[in-house]
C-alpha cells in the first residue's frame, strides 16, 4: 500500500547523504519533529541560554571583583556596612555565586525583576550583554512559541473530521459502469475551495522494459457540481465514469482481489474556513477494498424543514443488479444490458409537514 487508509504514506527515506539541507530550514524541520523531541528542544533552549549568560554575569562579576570577600559588604550602598572600600560600586548588585548569577540571567530573560538585583552604570560590558541576552531571549520565543503554536494548528489536524468511505465500490449509473466513493466533513465549518482528486497507482513496464513500480495515472471524476470542485456541506458520492480512457477499462469482479496490483489514492484539499489554512486528507483503496455491484445507500433525509445526515450508514452499502463484466465487454456487447433488471431507484426519505395557509379568499 502506497497511502495507508489514515492518510499516511508508506515511504522510507533512506541513505540521504546531504543531511544538511535539513538544517537550511530549522524552523519547518523543528516543526516536522515528534512532540517529545520538540518539547525537549523548546526546554533545553532556555535552559541552555540562561546557563550561558549565567556564565557571563558570573565571569563579568569576577573580572570586576564583585565577588571578592573584603568587597561584599558593600553591595548596597545605603546599608550602612563598614570596612569595605569606600565608593565601591558593582557591575550587578546581590551577585554572590555562580547560582546568584544564573538567578540574575533568569531575571533578565524572562523580565521578572524582583528588584534585588540590577545591573549598574560601572560596567559598560554589563550593559552590553544586557541588550545582547534581551534581544536572544526574544529571537528564541519568537523561534519557540511559532513553533509551537504551528505544531498545534497543523493542516492534518483539521483533516481528521474529513471522512472516506471504508470501502469503494463500482456499480452502473446512467448505463455506465462507475467508481463511486463517499466523502463527508464533520464539522459546520466548511472546507472553502475544496478540489478531490484521484489517481491509480501500479507497477507498469515501458515498451523499452523500463519498470516503473509506483506509476502514477490521473483519473476523470465526476461529481454533482462539475469539474474536480465541490461543495462539502453534506457528504457526496464521487464517481469515475469507466469509459475507454479509463485505467479501469479491463477491470472486472475478478480482478478485485489481495493479490491484484492495484491502488486508488484519493486526495481532497481546501482552504480551512475558520483559520484560512490549506489542509488536505488523503485515502487509498485497494483491489480487495473496491466492492463489485454495490451502491451506497442514502444518508440525507429532510426533517422539519431541514436535511440531516445520518452517519452511521456513511459507509454502508446494498447491492445492486451489476454485470460481472469489464467496461470494455460492456460496451463492446450492448446486449448485456438489455438482459439487466432494474434496480429500484433511491429516494429521500422526507417526513410530512402541514403547512397552515396563510391567507384565505373569502
Amino acid at each position: 500500500r502506497f497511502v495507508g487508509k489514515n492518510g499516511a504514506c508508506n515511504v522510507a527515506h533512506k541513505n540521504i547523504r546531504e543531511q544538511g539541507r535539513f538544517l537550511q530550514d530549522v524552523f519547518t524541520t523543528l516543526v516536522d519533529l515528534k512532540w517529545p523531541h520538540t518539547l525537549l528542544i523548546f526546554t533545553m533552549s532556555f535552559l541552555c541560554s540562561w546557563l550561558l549568560f549565567g556564565m557571563v554575569w558570573w565571569l563579568i562579576a569576577f573580572a570586576h571583583g564583585d565577588l571578592d570577600h573584603s568587597t561584599r559588604l558593600q553591595r548596597d550602598p545605603g546599608d550602612g556596612a563598614v570596612g569595605a572600600p569606600a565608593g565601591f560600586v558593582p557591575c550587578v548588585t546581590s551577585i554572590h555565586s555562580f547560582t546568584s548569577a544564573f538567578l540574575f540571567s533568569i531575571e533578565v530573560q524572562v523580565t521578572i525583576g524582583f528588584g534585588g538585583r540590577m545591573v549598574t552604570e560601572e560596567c559598560p560590558a554589563a550593559i552590553l550583554v544586557l541588550i545582547v541576552q534581551n534581544i536572544v531571549g526574544l529571537v528564541i520565543n519568537a523561534i519557540m512559541l511559532g513553533c509551537i503554536f504551528m505544531k498545534t494548528s497543523q493542516a492534518h489536524r483539521r483533516a481528521e473530521t474529513l471522512i472516506f468511505s471504508k470501502h469503494a465500490v463500482i456499480a452502473l449509473r446512467e448505463g455506465k459502469l462507475c467508481f463511486m466513493l463517499r466523502v463527508g466533513d464533520l464539522r459546520k465549518s466548511m472546507i472553502i475551495s475544496a478540489t478531490i482528486r484521484m489517481q491509480v497507482v501500479k507497477k507498469t513496464a515501458s515498451l523499452e522494459g523500463e519498470v516503473v513500480p509506483l506509476n502514477q495515472i490521473d483519473i476523470q471524476m465526476e461529481n454533482p457540481v462539475g469539474g474536480n470542485s465541490i461543495f462539502l456541506v453534506s457528504p457526496l458520492i464521487i464517481y469515475h465514469v469507466i469509459d475507454k480512457n479509463s485505467p479501469l477499462y479491463d477491470i472486472s469482479p475478478l480482478n478485485l482481489h489481495h493479490h491484484e496490483d492495484l491502488e486508488i489514492i484519493v486526495i481532497l484539499e481546501g482552504v480551512v474556513e475558520t483559520t484560512g489554512i490549506t489542509t488536505q486528507a488523503r485515502t487509498s483503496y485497494l483491489a480487495d477494498e473496491i466492492l463489485w455491484g454495490q451502491r451506497f445507500v442514502p444518508i440525507v433525509a429532510e426533517e422539519d424543514g431541514r436535511y440531516s445526515v445520518d452517519y452511521s450508514k456513511f459507509g454502508n452499502t446494498v447491492k445492486v443488479p451489476t454485470p460481472s463484466c469489464t467496461a470494455r465487454q460492456l460496451e463492446e456487447d450492448k446486449s448485456i444490458m438489455d438482459s439487466m433488471p432494474l434496480s429500484p431507484k433511491g429516494t429521500i426519505r422526507k417526513r410530512s409537514v402541514k403547512l397552515k395557509p396563510k391567507f384565505t379568499i373569502s
